[in-house]
């Protein structure tokens, strides 16, 4: 099996060659090292444009809602989500006055596909991994691929969509299998994703905390116990109905969230699961929130045994 860097190049270059006038810029990204490999093998149609830029992010940002206001779809590589922190301006700012002045469908499309650092010993500038805190600030849509069906649907509706998005990739799954979960669910706004359906527990991963989330699940089904497992990206106007139906049948719910931000995006589902199903179970699995910044690793620590026990008595008479 390809790992998931190689696979994603992979679905990354036919999806935008398939695509008609698109500009690809960024640091590097037809030469060197490709930005890590994400980069290698793109070409696009004879309309299009590959532009190598300087090191210069906040540009980097005008220049793609520039774009987007004279109709011209783009894609920017970048090198990792800190880095894309220089252009918060425009991401609130522009894009918020083009919202407000622009038919959408008049717009080009804008896309930033970063690479985020999780993998841990990077230090203090490679200290953002949530991409949902950047995504709620300026009220856009994230997505926070980790296997192949999330990977080719989220490519394949919002990749040339008219308006702005982040597309964002686990840099500490580079080198790991490229996971190839079969769907039972897919919101039409590409903000759910179901894999699994049980009767028995609802897991719900955010960020990228899906790999932990499946292994929890072949975890519990080893000891007869189904789980539904979904994974969820920052989407605004958060439609939860799915997940709220798997609740509603097992009313034992466990969160995964493997951001580094003391305001996890986890909070608005746990929020409503309270509000309409009080008697829930609920175990919410996160980072601890003293975070040292310095050169040290980044794991997020899942005690699959510790959680099962909390499910309860019966659950942990299954084992």
């Amino acid at each position: 099996m390809a790992s998931y860097i190689t696979a994603v190049n992979q679905l990354i270059a036919e999806r935008v060659a398939a695509i008609p006038t698109l500009v690809l810029y960024g640091e590097n990204i037809n030469n060197g090292s490709h930005i890590s490999g994400l980069t290698k093998n793109l070409e696009v149609q004879e309309s299009g444009r590959i532009l190598n830029v300087g090191n210069c992010e906040a540009t980097h940002c005008g220049f793609g809602f520039g774009l987007m206001m004279s109709g011209v779809s783009s894609v920017l590589f970048a090198k990792q989500l800190d880095f894309m922190l220089l252009g918060i301006e425009h991401f609130v700012n522009t894009y918020n006055f083009i919202r407000s002045h622009f038919p959408p469908n008049s717009l080009g499309s804008f896309t930033i596909v970063t690479l985020i650092c999780d993998q841990g010993f990077q230090g203090p500038q490679s200290s953002t991994n949530a991409l949902g805190d950047i995504c709620s600030l300026a009220r856009v849509p994230g997505y926070s691929v980790t296997n192949r069906q999330d990977v080719r649907y989220v490519l394949a509706t919002q990749l040339g969509k008219p308006g702005f998005r982040f597309i964002g990739l686990s840099q500490r799954l580079f080198p790991t299998e490229f996971m190839n979960l079969e769907t039972v669910y897919v919101a039409d706004d590409s903000s759910v994703f179901q894999y699994t359906q049980g009767s028995d527990v609802t897991i719900v991963c955010f960020n990228f905390s899906l790999p932990e989330g499946y292994a929890l699940h072949e975890q519990l089904s080893r000891r007869g116990i189904s789980s539904s497992l979904f994974s969820v990206n920052q989407v605004p106007k958060q439609n939860w109905d799915a997940i709220k139906k798997s609740v509603g049948q097992t009313r034992k719910l466990i969160v995964m969230d493997d951001s580094k931000s003391v305001n996890l995006s986890c909070y608005a589902l746990l929020h409503e699961i309270e509000d309409e199903f009080p008697s829930t179970q609920k175990i919410v699995v996160t980072r601890e929130t003293n975070i040292d910044f310095g050169v040290c690793p980044d794991n997020f620590q899942i005690d699959h045994d510790a959680i099962i026990a909390r499910l309860g008595t019966r659950m942990a008479a299954r084992r």
